[in-house]
């Protein structure tokens, strides 16, 4: 695959570009994630014989950019922010336009598909309620444990076709009480999705939420990209 990094809007961005692509992949990053990105991109490919383009932008504030609503800190003493229709808004108004510009993405011809993982999981899921414009999400580890979160979920419906869901089986044994709700969240909100008519999955992955945050992501997107059917 062809690799490239370019800055927009003063985030950098990271391309990596089949040829003849049927799906543009978009996903949050951080220094984390940078980091294993390339096994990423490797994994996702290895998963699916559908060419794709997968452009992974920073996120440069991770608690203040990705969350839709402020919450209180639930680790450390860093609280949650409201930055999350700023950070949809970049990816309807500038990124995506770019990217059509420059002819990484043409609409007409491409499926675009917006996941990620930990926070970056759980704001896609969130944008998949808020745009029209995904056609699939990757929801990896999302923290569907956030304040509020659940009884947002039951009174809206998502705009898009399929949600992939993960989960590693050691999560909702984590000692904050809160974050140890996920796995009954995650559970609540896949049948939600089921019972909306929304082509969804829930895959256990084993270990706690630090572990293979690359290839659990990967494992999303190829299930979108391959329309539901894993392999």
């Amino acid at each position: 695959m062809k690799k490239e990094t370019f800055l927009i809007a003063d985030r950098t961005c990271i391309v990596y570009e089949s040829e003849q692509p049927e799906f543009l992949l978009l996903q949050p990053i951080d220094e984390h994630d940078l980091e294993v990105l390339d096994n990423e991109a490797a994994t996702i490919q290895s998963l699916t014989s559908r060419p794709f383009t997968l452009v992974a932008f920073e996120i440069k504030d991770w608690q203040g950019e990705l969350t839709p609503w402020t919450a209180p800190a639930v680790f450390g003493k860093v609280p949650f922010g409201d930055g999350a229709p700023a950070t949809l808004s970049f990816i309807t108004e500038t990124l995506i336009p770019h990217l059509e510009q420059t002819g990484r993405y043409k609409k007409d011809m491409m499926r675009c598909v917006l996941g990620g993982y930990s926070l970056a999981g759980f704001f896609a899921l969130w944008a998949g309620y808020q745009s029209s414009c995904f056609h699939g999400i990757a929801a990896v580890s999302p923290s569907v444990w956030y304040p509020r979160w659940m009884e947002y979920a039951e009174t809206h419906q998502p705009s898009v076709a399929s949600v992939y869901l993960s989960l590693g089986d050691k999560e909702e044994r984590a000692r904050n009480p809160l974050m140890a709700q996920v796995g009954n969240c995650i559970r609540r909100q896949q049948a939600l999705l089921s019972a909306q008519g929304i082509r969804t999955v829930l895959e256990w992955n084993p270990g706690n939420h630090f572990q293979h945050s690359d290839t659990r992501t990967a494992h999303g997107f190829a299930w979108v990209v391959n329309e539901g059917e894993s392999k």
